[in-house]
């Protein structure tokens, strides 16, 4: 088993960022499962590193390519890593509506690869999530 290290979680993350399938896969297990929170075009379960590709995917879509996570702080163990980012974007069809929210990430890690992940969003950003990412 592939000890976690923050290290690891910003190169998952970078690789995700490449959009590259190939840098994906070295980071995020085939068969990994990906919950996102709220009641909007993007929330529910997404079962598979395809469907997770897909979703982010979507996520440039909806906001033009503009959205953006900063890294604020990562805790890592063996096996689960739990991230703290503040996203920001804008809407592809009206960059009046703007996403400024922090979020906690939480990974569960198998052999140097994220199986699982979900976030996690507080306070009014979990309002201003699902406006933002809202079918208007």
């Amino acid at each position: 088993m592939a000890h976690v290290t923050t290290e690891l979680v910003q190169k998952a993350y970078e690789a995700l960022g490449t959009g590259k399938k190939e840098e994906i896969s070295k980071y995020w297990h085939e068969d990994m499962v990906w919950q996102v929170p709220g009641h909007n075009l993007l929330s529910g379960w997404y079962h598979g590193r395809d469907a997770f590709i897909g979703f982010m995917g979507k996520v440039g879509e909806l906001s033009g390519g503009s959205f953006r996570m900063k890294t604020i702080s990562v805790m890592v163990n063996e096996e689960f890593s739990c991230d703290v980012t503040n996203n920001q974007g804008t809407r592809a069809h009206n960059h009046e509506i703007k996403l400024n929210i922090d979020v906690a990430h939480v990974l569960h890690w198998r052999d140097g690869k994220v199986l699982a992940g979900k976030g996690g969003i507080f306070g009014d950003g979990t309002t201003q999530y699902d406006q933002f990412w809202s079918a208007r």
